[in-house]
């Protein structure tokens, strides 16, 4: 089945969480995977949703991975542009792999619902 990934810095979760519940319909339509933290608050929100690390021990580096190989189709990452992350130099590798692999990547709000939309017309 088509995966998409879904990862949210701390100040970005509730967003998150609120994004999943109003595009529920299209996205079960996927395997989702989350960074643990997400996961975890996406699960406390109902939503099933594949859980692997934190972002920090290395949950962006298992997304890109799968991206790598083949596994996600698209990645909505809410970053919060305001904040320093210890984990900058995974985040940077993972938006990185995301364009090698020509894989699209919503950093905000915005771009996830143009994601959503475009995936709709598959």
């Amino acid at each position: 089945m088509r995966q998409i990934a879904l990862i949210a810095h701390d100040g970005k979760k509730a967003e998150m969480v609120a994004f999943v519940k109003d595009h529920w319909d299209f996205l079960s339509q996927y395997d989702l995977v989350a960074t643990g933290t997400t996961g975890s608050h996406i699960e406390k929100a109902g939503l099933q949703v594949r859980r692997v690390q934190s972002g920090p021990l290395g949950g962006d580096a298992q997304i890109a991975s799968d991206v790598v190989e083949g596994k996600i189709e698209a990645v909505i990452f809410l970053r919060d542009p305001l904040g320093k992350h210890p984990h900058d130099p995974d985040i940077n590798m993972l938006m990185r792999i995301c364009d090698v692999h020509n894989i699209p990547l919503a950093t905000n709000i915005g771009t996830a619902e143009i994601i959503i939309k475009g995936l709709s017309l598959k």
